[in-house]
């Protein structure tokens, strides 16, 4: 992808993923290498697509007085072998050093040092920033890696999707990030909205009327409003 390059200097430790389609339940050679294919293109698409994401946040967080360091996602290239049985696979640049998980893929465990650390605030504020920037369209997961460098993240997406992009995760972990995330004081620097604002229902108000209701009409807007509560 134009831009992402130089990829690697001569001797730079490099990670090789192989994404191996038999358990997709096919053995036709044909149909096993064009799902190898996709499955590697997908990966790269959506790795790049956060990377693209993280650019921008980057770009407005790293002015702000006290800032800091930004989460840097990084990108993973498509690579041909043809005289290999699984022919496409993606490579990348090994990390070196402690792999943590800042969040995981279901959405529902909020990690220690995901809370505590400044690379685990940095990387939920950049959840929040995506989600709000896409008008609660897409959100990027699975957020990992050493220090401010992360990997291996995937995206969810509507149902719709968001602008043509469909992600890799169930719509259900927006949900889940909606219900989960707590603002800390990166969110804060970039002028996030509170998410916790949002969830709260505004209790049904009975305006003062002339005309008192019959018993039927008391009925209806009793039935209504506890149906607004369930939802």
């Amino acid at each position: 992808m134009r831009g992402l390059l130089p990829v690697f200097e001569p001797g730079h430790a490099c990670v090789l993923k192989v994404h191996n389609a038999v358990a997709y339940g096919t053995r036709n050679n044909d149909e096993l290498v064009q799902r190898n294919y996709k499955l590697a293109a997908q990966e790269c698409y959506v790795q790049n697509t956060a990377r693209h994401y993280a650019k921008i946040y980057a770009a407005e967080a790293q002015p702000l007085e006290g800032f800091g360091e930004v989460p840097e996602i990084i990108p993973i290239f498509l690579i041909h072998r043809p005289e290999n049985n699984i022919p496409y696979a993606t490579v990348e640049e090994e990390l070196i050093g402690e792999f943590v998980k800042y969040s995981i893929r279901d959405g529902k465990e909020i990690n220690f040092l995901r809370r505590e650390s400044e690379a685990g605030q940095k990387c939920c504020t950049f959840q929040h920033w995506v989600y709000q920037k896409t008008s609660g369209g897409l959100l990027v997961t699975d957020m990992q890696g050493v220090g401010m460098k992360l990997t291996d993240v995937g995206i969810a997406t509507l149902a719709k999707g968001y602008k043509g992009f469909k992600g890799n995760c169930s719509m259900t972990f927006i949900d889940q990030f909606k219900a989960l995330h707590q603002c800390n004081k990166y969110c804060k620097m970039l002028g996030l909205k509170s998410l916790q604002n949002n969830q709260k229902q505004r209790k049904p108000s009975i305006g003062k009327s002339k005309i008192q209701p019959n018993s039927t009409t008391v009925k209806k807007m009793a039935s209504g409003t506890l149906a607004e509560r369930k939802t």
